[in-house]
């Protein structure tokens, strides 16, 4: 192994609460030189906020270092989209889009594509069903989807997140969507890419069964699942099996010399 994808929420911490001993786990990693990065399906605050967040848990990171469904999502619709794009995604991220030609999302003007996060409390009829009739235009916009997380771990308790909002949508309207962000194949291969690691020489360190440990076990990459965040017992009889299941990120350094 020589580089770690790290996620955030649920492994360096549970909403506004620290994971204890993530800052000594990422301490360690520097201190080794060991290549990593952060990844996140957070779509409701652009790269900035999630540094200033992880400063105040003790937690230095350059935004150059995480990788977020937004940023991976502009360099696929520069790449493969001619046209406008309809924006659904918080007001604090818009910013990151601020290079792409963007259309007003109420249907007024035709859409190349249709950008899909998580709006969280902002998700009601009126909002889905603009959605919608966007991607029943003729010629239909490409449907990109910001992640494919069903749920997080909020302080209240489980939230919905932007899988079943984009799982509505491809229903009713038939748009398959290209998804950038976890656990999409193109995600992972973005961030290794950035790495500048191969798969069989990474591992993802995650709290999610499907988004984190089934999306890089599916990219070919060693995957660590551990017990904080959205963690919960039933994960470990599911379909997908770990590489590991460690209690908390605080047991990386161990766990890593052990496989070395």
């Amino acid at each position: 192994m020589r580089g770690i994808l790290f996620d955030l929420d649920g492994v360096f911490y549970v909403g506004d609460t620290p994971v204890p001993g993530g800052r000594e786990t990422l301490a360690w990693v520097r201190a080794n030189a060991i290549p990593h990065l952060f990844l996140t399906n957070t779509t409701s605050r652009p790269r900035a906020a999630i540094a200033e967040k992880l400063r105040g848990f003790g937690i230095e990171a350059q935004t150059g270092e995480i990788l977020t469904p937004p940023v991976a999502a502009v360099r696929w619709i520069r790449e493969h989209v001619e046209g406008g794009a309809a924006l659904f995604v918080p007001e604090a991220t818009r910013a990151e889009f601020d290079e792409l030609e963007t259309v007003p999302v109420d249907g007024s003007a035709p859409a190349a594509a249709v950008v899909v996060g998580d709006l969280g409390e902002g998700w009601d009829f009126p909002t889905l069903n603009r959605v919608f009739r966007l991607l029943m235009q003729s010629p239909p916009p490409a449907l990109v989807a910001l992640g494919m997380t069903r749920y997080w771990r909020a302080p209240d308790g489980l939230r919905l997140d932007v899988g079943a909002y984009v799982s509505a949508l491809e229903f009713a309207s038939g748009a398959r969507p290209v998804v950038l962000g976890k656990p999409a194949a193109a995600f992972y291969e973005t961030a290794l890419a950035l790495l500048g690691c191969s798969a069989d020489e990474t591992v993802m360190i995650g709290d999610d069964i499907r988004g984190d440990i089934g999306g890089a076990l599916t990219a070919g990459i060693d995957a660590v699942l551990v017990r904080t965040g959205k963690f919960r017992a039933a994960d470990i009889e599911s379909d997908i099996c770990p590489t590991a299941v460690l209690d908390s990120v605080a047991a990386l350094p161990v766990w890593w010399a052990s496989r070395r």
